[in-house]
Formats: structure tokens, sequence, C-alpha cells
């Protein structure tokens, strides 16, 4: 965990006095992601899993769409002011190269345009468009997962700064959870495993993030073929839209027994105790 955490010192103030003493805080470093030997972006995120992460993102952002797209991928030359090499530079050799200047990425194509346009850039880019009939789950069981991916934060648990991804089976078993300073990168990171592991598309996993599910992150999980995400915290109104457009499975305060579904609720069993109340 040492490049995971760092120590500062920190004076803590409360009810019984002022403390000075070191904290643990989640480390936060430049990633920049060159595809063939070409400067494509940087993105700040906590270190590990790093080629995952940038196969997850080139998934989302629809550069690759299986592991056999990309030929190697190595960390450069980077050092700090000791000389040791940072491992914050990650280059990507394509099977099929890719110029960067003609990139529209559709994590930026979403800022500044109207939603329509980027709903668009989402349904056309795609290779994996979410099944008419696919999972089913029972809500009881769906209820329990946010509970087993906090277990499975333990950089969180150090810090308490660091947002968390997971993805599971339908019957409750955690296959991959990564944590990130971003929660973008989180994402990235469980997709990027599921990519190197040929579970995508993943039309028989769920996604629970540990935080709100934005636009971006129903963009990762629609391009990815996942047809249900699940949030503890609120979505955003184009969130929405972009699951219903997709047919995503949305769900919303996913906290304890309460669950707001917003979209494809077909996909969740309501028990009967629920039902009749």
């Amino acid at each position: 965990m040492s490049r995971v955490t760092a120590r500062r010192r920190m004076r803590r103030i409360s009810p019984n006095g002022i403390v000075e003493r070191p904290d643990s805080l989640a480390v936060e470093e430049p990633l920049e992601i060159r595809l063939d030997g070409q400067s494509l972006t940087v993105t700040m995120r906590t270190p590990g899993s790093d080629i995952e992460l940038v196969h997850g993102f080139l998934l989302g952002e629809g550069v690759i769409h299986t592991a056999e797209d990309v030929v190697s991928a190595r960390y450069c030359a980077g050092t700090d002011e000791d000389g040791h090499n940072t491992y914050n530079v990650l280059d990507i050799h394509l099977r099929t190269p890719t110029p960067v200047h003609a990139r529209n990425f559709l994590t930026t194509s979403a800022c500044g345009l109207c939603g329509k346009t980027a709903l668009d850039e989402v349904r056309t880019r795609t290779r994996y468009p979410l099944p008419t009939s696919s999972i089913t789950l029972d809500s009881d069981a769906l209820a329990v997962l946010p509970d087993r991916l906090r277990t499975r934060q333990t950089v969180f648990d150090a810090t308490g700064g660091l947002h968390a991804a997971g993805l599971f089976t339908t019957d409750g078993t955690a296959l991959a959870v990564r944590e990130d300073i971003g929660r973008h990168n989180a994402v990235d990171k469980v997709l990027g495993w599921a990519l190197l592991q040929n579970r995508i598309p993943a039309h028989d996993l769920i996604l629970i993030v540990s935080g709100r599910a934005s636009f971006e992150l129903v963009q990762k999980a629609v391009m990815a073929g996942i047809p249900m995400l699940g949030a503890v915290s609120a979505p955003s109104s184009l969130a929405v839209d972009l699951a219903t457009e997709s047919g995503l499975t949305l769900v919303g305060f996913l906290r304890g027994d309460t669950m707001n579904i917003y979209t494809r609720p077909d996909r969740l069993t309501i028990t009967d105790e629920v039902a009749a109340y």
C-alpha cells in the first residue's frame, strides 16, 4: 500500500482537545496515457491496476473492444527528483493504430453539448447493445451488494478518501472490486479486469458503485454490455436518459433495504413482503 497511501501530519480538533499526528491519505498522481507513443490524455488516479484502468478507459471510449486489440502496454521512462521511475506514463500499442488527433472522447463530448448528442454518441459507438432479455435478480439480492462492496474497500478503511466499483454475479459473488480517487477510474479498473478476463460483453454481470451514478458511469456500463448498474447515491438526469435509451437497469439510493429503480424494473423481482406492502 506504499504508493496507494501517504502519511501527512495534521492537527485534529475535537471536544477532547487538539492532537497533532500523522494521517493516512489516498495518493493522487497523474497517469499519462499514450497510444503508440502519442499522448492521448492525462487522468488523475490512485496508483495501482493501471493496466486495467487503461483497458477499461479505452473500452469505454470505443477505441478497443477486446483484449486482443492491445498488443502491449508498458510504462515509459519518467523519474522523480530522486531519479526513481514514477510509473506515471503508460504507452499502449494497438493492433490497429488509431490517430490520436482524430479521437473525440465520449467523456468530453458530453460536456457543452446537448443531451441528445451525448446519447447518440454512445448508441452509435457501442459494439455490445444490451439484450432485451438478460439477467433477472431478486431485489433483496441486489440490496446486499453495496455492503459486500464496502467490506472490500481496504484503502478506504485506511484513508476514508476513495471511491469503489465492483462487478458481481447474480448470486452475489464479487468478481472484481477496485478503489480509486476518481469514481470513473474505479469503474475503468473493473471494466479493464473484465476485458482482460474475456468477460466482455458482460451481459451477465452487475456493476455496483459507491457514490452517485453520472452519465459517464452509465456510458461505461453500456459500452461494456452491462445490463444493471446500482449506485449508493443519486443518478443524474442525463444518466437516467441514457439508461432509458440503452435499456440498462439503473438503481439509485441503494442503501440498506431501500432503493429507487429508475429504468427497466423488469430485471428485478420484488419480494412478496414488499410487494404486499
